[in-house]
């Protein structure tokens, strides 16, 4: 049996050291990305705007992923958490574009957040090599 390989990613963020743990793990093939928050981490500037919090989230996600190897098309499950129902058309626009034919499965939920900066966290969770293997789309009525 192989070894398994295990593979554990700090992006800069203060949180990450101070509160124990990391911004990627890889097991394998599987990238599990935490919940990722808009804040710039070598700035450490946050917007005010939702859409350019939740593009300053996919931006930190995406350098996240390639570091080990991996993309956005690559994602089979995402996470969003929005605190505000006011911001969900904004955020949700951005969401939309960046996964365009990359349809991971997705869980929406309005909930508070570890601060009231925070408009959007995203977490998510790949596959590497996901997004060049032949895909069956497929439509069920319930």
């Amino acid at each position: 049996m192989a070894e398994l390989q295990v593979q554990k990613l700090k992006s800069g963020s203060v949180y990450e050291d101070k509160n124990s743990y990391s911004r990627a793990v890889v097991v394998d093939n599987w990238v599990l990305v935490a919940n990722t928050a808009g804040r710039h981490y070598r700035t450490r500037e946050i917007s005010k705007d939702p859409a350019e919090q939740t593009l300053q989230c996919f931006a930190n996600i995406e350098g996240a992923l390639k570091a080990v190897g991996a993309s956005l098309a690559d994602v089979v499950r995402s996470r969003i958490a929005i605190p505000n129902l006011d911001h969900k058309e904004a955020v949700m626009a951005v969401v939309s574009e960046k996964f365009k034919d990359i349809d991971p499965a997705a869980t929406i939920t309005a909930t508070p957040l570890a601060g009231t900066e925070y408009l959007v966290e995203i977490e998510v969770t790949a596959y590497r090599g996901a997004g060049a293997a032949r895909t069956e789309k497929m439509r069920v009525s319930l």
